[in-house]
């Protein structure tokens, strides 16, 4: 299966995985599993970081390097298409970056794997609610 990882599932997959739902801990760890990440994610972990919502204890590059190459982890570039699809789905709210991801799984057919109530509420994208136990 083909996943997208929204962003604080990809975060918490390295820094607090006790906050994955079984099914979605297992999802990661299955190696016949394709896992991404749109690229706005690094955006967003940056973000948060700047705001010291979330702390590091190693280089921003070295963290990177070990969340997506090590983790076997593809980051989709956001592209004209995404874009696009941004602002055709129809989703509860207009925040850019949720935007950015469900368009990306939009466009290249991934489940998304979230916590966040209001993605997991669209039914025009396939998602995998890591709330549900």
């Amino acid at each position: 299966m083909k996943y997208l990882l929204d962003t604080h599932i990809w975060i918490w997959s390295v820094s607090k995985p006790e906050k994955l739902s079984k099914q979605v801990f297992s999802i990661l760890k299955d190696k016949s599993n394709e896992l991404y990440i749109s690229s706005i994610s690094i955006w967003e972990f940056l973000v948060l970081l700047e705001k010291s919502r979330i702390s590091i204890e190693d280089s921003v590059e070295n963290w990177l390097n070990s969340a997506i190459g090590d983790a076997n982890i593809e980051e989709i570039p956001i592209d004209r298409e995404i874009v696009i699809e941004s602002r055709r789905l129809t989703l509860p709210h207009q925040d850019p970056a949720d935007r950015f991801i469900a368009a990306t799984a939009w466009v290249h057919s991934l489940t998304l794997i979230t916590s966040d109530e209001k993605l997991a509420s669209s039914n025009e994208i396939s998602i995998l609610d890591n709330r549900v136990r």
